[in-house]
């Protein structure tokens, strides 16, 4: 009876292994999931740009992107993070952003309903943050090529 006992015991040995596929598989799954949908994340706000017949210059790789909104409200994104400032805050970011890389551009999203005054008062703060470099941002005429 010992030996069948010894032969129970080695057959009913549990592995002490983890197997590790499924979790692979449900790894695999999630990231097809969010490789597919991040791209169709808008993390901006909407502006309705103006219409322009200029063409289209090159864009620094990642933009410093100040909004200008209908009621005269700026919004300043930095690497997908947009977020509402006021004049003083915009200038001390942009300064800080300036101080650290002086060839940074900044690129000036002004609505189309906002008025000449709140667009300039933008890039007079830029420009009181040191930084040279201000972009428009405009959107394509249509009908234009």
């Amino acid at each position: 009876m010992s030996v069948i006992s010894t032969r129970r015991r080695h057959r009913r040995k549990l592995k002490n292994e983890i197997n590790v596929v499924p979790y692979i598989d449900v790894m695999l799954v999630l990231l097809i999931i969010f490789m597919v949908t991040a791209p169709l994340l808008n993390l901006g706000t909407q502006v309705n740009l103006p219409d322009s017949e200029a063409r289209s210059l090159g864009s620094p790789q990642d933009p410093v992107v100040v909004s200008v909104y209908p009621d005269g409200s700026l919004g300043l994104m930095i690497e997908n993070d947009n977020r509402m400032v006021d004049v003083a805050q915009l200038r001390e970011r942009l300064r800080a952003i300036h101080n650290q890389n002086p060839d940074a551009s900044v690129l000036v999203n002004g609505d189309r309903d906002a008025s000449y005054q709140h667009v300039i008062r933008a890039i007079d703060a830029i420009n009181q943050a040191g930084v040279t470099r201000v972009s428009l941002i405009s959107r394509p005429a249509e009908g234009a090529e």
